[in-house]
């Protein structure tokens, strides 16, 4: 049991359980049957557990340079063979559970899988460091999409939310370990750009992401699409007057909007 609850810390559990969530209700929203909604759903977690014990293997080193004390890895409470071990089983599980869902998801799938791990194999440290993201989640919803018989792309305003969601994620991610990274080397683009710089960056990509999820689909706006939209603005705006962490917890609340517009829209 504790190895079990050291793995499941060192697997990035709050991302993992996002990511994971998402896909199912995208799949949801895509008209996927029970079965291969859980299909999605058990591909997505298998792949994104890989990029977290991934991350964590590869960042062991920095961890302990830091003293990350919620690092099992680091601590030494979860030995790197056991990680390895639940790694290999992980990315053979991926494989398999994405071919399932066919050739086009599958591909896309690991695809997206392939982008976290090309982010920490040393892209995160590069000024490209949004880009994993992008990619990822802009490929997020054509997953469940190309699941379908037969397959079909989802529309294009649900690709660029994802994307723009991704890079917003990207960098509030970031923001909390600015320090401790570049105590280590990483030298992202948060890290270039600075706390205060990244914090408005990461609203204004969220923000433009409400935008495209409200006005993105076909036909009237909503009057609740408009409030969203009016919201999120006038918290934007509110964040970038005030110092220090209100541009991250804006950013928070916006990307959180982002999600409930694109499922709501997307039905």
């Amino acid at each position: 049991m504790r190895t079990l609850v050291a793995l499941t810390r060192a697997s990035h559990p709050a991302p993992t359980v996002v990511v994971t969530g998402l896909a199912a209700l995208l799949a949801v929203e895509a008209g996927l049957g029970g079965a291969r909604t859980l299909l999605v759903a058990a591909a997505v977690l298998v792949g994104q557990l890989s990029i977290g014990w991934s991350n964590d293997l590869l960042d062991a080193g920095r961890d302990r340079a830091v003293g990350r004390t919620d690092k099992p890895l680091a601590t030494g409470t979860l030995a790197p063979s056991t990680v390895r071990v639940a790694l290999g089983a992980a990315v053979v599980g991926c494989v398999v559970l994405s071919l399932a869902l066919g050739p086009a998801a599958g591909l896309v799938h690991l695809v997206l899988v392939a982008c976290g791990w090309v982010y920490n194999l040393g892209v995160k440290s590069t000024a490209l460091s949004w880009l994993p993201y992008l990619a990822a989640f802009g490929a997020l919803p054509a997953v469940p999409w190309l699941a379908l018989a037969p397959p079909t792309w989802p529309p294009w305003w649900m690709v660029v939310v994802g994307g723009l969601l991704g890079v917003g994620a990207h960098v509030v991610n970031v923001l909390p370990d600015l320090a401790e990274d570049a105590a280590t080397g990483v030298r992202g683009l948060p890290h270039r750009l600075g706390a205060r710089a990244s914090g408005v960056l990461a609203v204004a990509v969220l923000l433009a992401g409400t935008g495209v999820a409200v006005l993105g689909p076909a036909g009237p706006v909503p009057a609740w699409g408009w409030a969203v939209l009016a919201g999120a603005g006038l918290l934007a705006v509110g964040s970038l007057r005030r110092p220090r962490r209100a541009p991250f917890y804006a950013a928070l609340v916006i990307a959180l909007g982002n999600v409930v517009v694109l499922l709501v829209r997307a039905g």
